[in-house]
């Protein structure tokens, strides 16, 4: 019976050939395509490509697809021991080759053309960037974004929740999140659009008397509610007691206004809020190191100004 060759064996006879370790040199840090390759090792495509594909079979390399394009780079951290170190010996030769230091230059050359591609775009759409971005990715992509900032350890309340969208964006990034509305059709609205969300409670409760236990949120949100609150420094001092010590609060609301229908049309109880006064609610409610900013005003907005209020609960 024929014993089978030690795979020592195998991996020498991947790396025999010098074009191989040639590729390899290059691939070990970079993911190229087979054209990117021909540029840089001066072969042809019938060339490269067959030794890419045994460099594949001997398991020295992954390709993944991307488009019309095919990349290739190392599998350098998934080789047994024994191809590590037999890959360690031939690089250290294979390097100090003058062929290899004429790739390094071709590669060089293939990366700056690549950053020349980008360059050539952002220099001839800057004037359409946000236009186009808009287009492909939505308005809102960065905003949600916002949300990985936030620890995945924390329980965040989304008080006065409403349909339950800041919600859903916080929901992939949090331990959990705590829902909270006064309105059972709001609830019910959140509750379809957060099928799914196995980590968002909701709970219908006035923000006057939330129905949290204390200290049980590191974080709590109020977007656009406190406005249609009668005591807001109730409501206030509903958050932070809710909050753990050190918790965060994060309102946004109106900048003053004089748009007086807005009481009958949509029930708003105050017509916005000043700096100082809603920093005196923070301070009031428990609340320190209260920073408030105005927010850059969005063209297709037909509402007043609105403001980002953040403190900490003391």
């Amino acid at each position: 019976m024929n014993a089978r060759a030690p795979e020592i064996l195998d991996h020498l006879s991947s790396l025999a050939d010098a074009t191989r370790s040639r590729l390899l040199l290059i691939l070990e840090r970079h993911e190229m395509t087979v054209s990117e390759l021909c540029g840089i090792v001066q072969l042809p495509q019938s060339t490269v490509s067959r030794h890419l594909k045994a460099l594949g079979d001997g398991g020295w390399l992954v390709a993944r697809s991307e488009g019309t394009s095919r990349l290739y780079t190392m599998t350098r951290d998934d080789l047994d021991p024994a191809a590590r170190r037999l890959w360690t010996l031939v690089r250290e030769q294979v390097a100090a080759a003058p062929t290899a230091a004429h790739d390094q230059r071709r590669l060089q050359a293939a990366l700056a053309a690549r950053r020349t591609t980008s360059q050539e775009f952002f220099s001839s759409s800057a004037g359409q960037w946000d236009k186009l971005r808009d287009e492909l990715f939505g308005d809102r992509f960065h905003l949600a974004a916002l949300a990985g900032f936030a620890d995945p350890e924390w329980v965040v309340g989304d008080l006065g929740c409403g349909t339950g969208q800041m919600s859903a964006a916080l929901a992939p990034f949090v331990a959990r999140v705590v829902a909270v509305d006064a309105s059972a059709a709001m609830l019910q609205a959140a509750k379809r659009r957060l099928h799914g969300a196995s980590n968002v409670e909701l709970r219908r409760g006035e923000l006057e008397a939330l129905p949290i236990d204390d200290a049980r949120l590191d974080a709590a949100t109020l977007l656009l509610v406190l406005h249609h609150v009668a005591e807001p420094e109730r409501a206030l001092a509903e958050v932070a007691r809710v909050l753990k010590p050190g918790g965060r609060i994060v309102a946004v609301d109106m900048l003053p206004h004089d748009r007086e229908s807005y009481r009958q049309q949509m029930g708003h109880v105050w017509l916005g809020f000043a700096d100082d006064q809603f920093a005196r609610l923070l301070e009031g409610a428990g609340f320190s190191g209260a920073r408030i900013v105005p927010l850059p005003p969005d063209a297709r907005a037909k509402g007043p100004g609105l403001f980002v209020a953040t403190a900490r609960r003391v």
